[in-house]
């Protein structure tokens, strides 16, 4: 797969695009070095919704989302899958594994 990095949202998150390659990323357990990266800020602002009108499409807080959108939160499956749906991707567009040093 390639990647290319994105700062989004006034660069207070880094985001992965995925080029050219729709494999999915392949389900492991995260280990030393593995960090998820999302592109939720991306997706957001390329469909023009506002985090108060993506939190409450899939019923969460507007902070959940900044969250998110900033690296400092997880989400559950639950809610990967609700904005996967919302913006019509698969999880695997918008979220990934990545391998830092």
């Amino acid at each position: 797969m390639v990647y290319r990095e994105l700062t989004c949202c006034g660069g207070s998150a880094v985001v992965l695009v995925q080029l050219f390659d729709t494999s999915p990323v392949a389900p492991y357990a995260l280990s030393m070095g593995e960090v998820i990266r999302n592109s939720v800020c991306e997706a957001r602002l390329k469909r023009g919704f506002t985090q108060e009108e993506l939190a409450e499409k899939v019923g969460v807080t507007r902070q959940t989302i900044i969250a998110i959108e900033k690296g400092n939160y997880t989400p559950s499956v639950l809610l990967a899958l609700k904005l996967a749906a919302c913006f019509n991707v698969s999880v695997e567009q918008l979220f990934c594994i990545r391998h830092e040093k």
